[in-house]
């Protein structure tokens, strides 16, 4: 058996992976927030850029972790055609949960159904990735943690549509990010560790690509995507604030007109 390395760099890729966690959760929180006090096309706008925000930002989480994931005896490639499905997957499925919870006017159903396909989607994203990986050698599953990585991933996808739906405050948005990064980390690391790996020597070349020629030029473009739509977000005014604005200069034009 291969001697698994989850950490081969350090606390720098679980600290990193878990910080761009938090950023997709709270971005996708403010959007969400944004599409509730909206209507038409604004809503799927808003929506739309939500479910890439979360996508984006678990996606991104995996494959920061995955920098620092090495297997001893073994050199380790990426899939770059699967792994690219897997971002798909995830923008997706996370897409398919905002837009139930975003439209339906039973909310607690779409709750449970918008959570447990974008949990099933964060999960399927996750083993996705996992299938990409490239190596000498055979890669097993224990059951049990990856049942356990599921159930997460879906009490996470639930709980992050329901701070959607009931928070409003910054403060409470970004408490419920923090929480949201650590289930995400929670899920990854638990599908990690149900992970083991049977080494077969061998000289021959492994196909794909290394997470440095690959994985971490992507997982920078969607860090720096993430940035930019959360400086935005940040600068655009929400509904409440431009209600007021268009409040404020009524009285002024009437004035005007006297």
């Amino acid at each position: 058996m291969g001697h698994l390395d989850h950490a081969a760099l350090g606390w720098l890729t679980p600290v990193l992976s878990y910080v761009m966690a938090c950023i997709g959760a709270a971005l996708g929180l403010r959007c969400t927030m944004r599409a509730l006090g909206a209507t038409g096309r604004s809503r799927r706008n808003w929506l739309i850029t939500a479910a890439s925000a979360i996508g984006t930002g678990i996606w991104t989480m995996h494959f920061v972790a995955m920098l620092g994931f090495s297997v001893s005896g073994t050199d380790i490639r990426y899939d770059v055609p699967l792994t690219i499905v897997s971002l798909l997957v995830a923008m997706l499925v996370v897409c398919a949960g905002v837009f139930a919870v975003g439209y339906s006017r039973d909310r607690a159903r779409a709750l449970f159904l918008g959570g447990l396909t974008t949990g099933l989607g964060v999960a399927s994203m996750h083993y996705l990735g996992m299938a990409a990986v490239r190596l000498h050698g055979q890669v097993h599953y224990d059951p049990v943690l990856v049942g356990l990585s599921v159930l997460i991933a879906v009490v996470a996808a639930t709980a992050a549509l329901w701070a959607a739906l009931n928070i409003k405050s910054p403060v409470a948005v970004t408490i419920a990010s923090l929480i949201m990064g650590a289930a995400v980390s929670s899920m990854h690391y638990t599908g990690m560790f149900a992970v083991s790996v049977r080494v077969t020597p061998s000289g021959a070349a492994l196909p794909g690509a290394t997470a440095m020629q690959f994985i971490f030029p992507l997982a920078v473009g969607l860090g720096s995507y993430l940035f930019l739509t959360s400086a935005f977000v940040a600068l655009s005014p929400s509904t409440g604030e431009r209600e007021a604005s268009a409040s404020a200069q009524r009285p002024v034009e009437s004035a005007a007109a006297h």
